[in-house]
């Protein structure tokens, strides 16, 4: 059983936007931005639904968190993420000031770490592979069924 307010929890509640971007034909990525405990909001890949390519899971995530609490900085916040942020995602993250990140599957092709592992705030707390198998098979599904 995964203990109530956990990282596996929230990174479940991630994964279930994951699989709502894959229902949907989109990158099978999700995100939940959480704030005393509690999720504040909820996003997953919209980069085919709206025909733009920033409307990544955690852009997305990002936006709905600072309009719901009224300002940019999200430095008492947590995002949780299915699959290691890009440059892109990593910069908005690091613009943010996001207090901790936790992601599931690594992105050996396009992850920050590779391009940006510099890029984050550097109070920001990094934790990866929470529910990296089920994170990554997922994927791998997505793009097996694409070819």
């Amino acid at each position: 059983m995964i203990e109530p307010f956990s990282d596996e929890y929230f990174m479940k509640k991630a994964f279930a936007e994951a699989l709502q971007a894959f229902d949907k034909g989109e990158v099978p990525v999700g995100a939940v931005v959480v704030a005393n405990r509690k999720i504040i909001a909820r996003a997953h890949n919209l980069t085919e639904t709206l025909n733009d390519v920033t409307a990544h899971a955690e852009m997305q995530a990002i936006t709905a968190a600072a309009n719901l609490l009224g300002g940019k900085y999200l430095n008492d916040c947590t995002l949780y993420i299915t699959l290691e942020p890009c440059a892109m995602c990593a910069a908005a993250i690091g613009w943010a000031q996001i207090g901790k990140i936790v992601y599931g599957a690594s992105d050996e092709k396009k992850g920050f770490r590779i391009f940006a592992p510099k890029v984050l705030h550097p109070k920001t707390e990094v934790i990866h592979g929470i529910l990296h198998e089920e994170c990554s098979e997922l994927l791998q599904e997505f793009f097996r069924e694409k070819r």
